[in-house]
């Protein structure tokens, strides 16, 4: 298995970054067919598998503030006020994905990203780990 660490920078705000390119990069040289491991090794973010650039990526926030919102009185208090739902939003989108890769390229459908969710606003940098395990 070969494996990398890059930082993600997401800022202050709830973010949906999309990886797909450094995911690409990561893979470049590869000519056989395996699996794509994505880790985000953080109690606070997510990895979805989803379309970008047509308001998916906000639609996906918008819900997790529905099911999740600020306001609601968490058990978990520290940080910024309802920073516990940050804390439950890896149950509802995990913090990994596997995604298969075919002659070194992601089989990804037409409208698919893989994408870092972020609603931490306390932590501006995330790590993101990479494996690729070879078939």
């Amino acid at each position: 298995m070969r494996s990398e660490e890059i930082q993600v920078r997401t800022g202050s705000e709830e973010v949906v970054h999309d990886l797909t390119r450094e995911c690409e990069r990561f893979l470049d040289g590869e000519n056989g067919d395996g699996l794509l491991h994505v880790w985000v090794p953080h109690a606070t973010a997510g990895v979805a598998i989803i379309e970008t650039g047509a308001g998916s990526d906000d639609d996906l926030l918008t819900a997790l503030e529905r099911i999740l919102p600020r306001d609601v009185k968490w058990r978990h208090r520290h940080g910024t006020p309802g920073h516990g739902r940050d804390h439950v939003m890896p149950a509802l989108v995990p913090p990994y994905a596997t995604i298969p890769v075919l002659g070194g390229v992601l089989a990804l459908g037409t409208w698919q990203s893989i994408c870092l969710v972020d609603t931490n606003v306390d932590n501006p940098v995330r790590t993101v780990r990479l494996s690729f395990l070879a078939g």
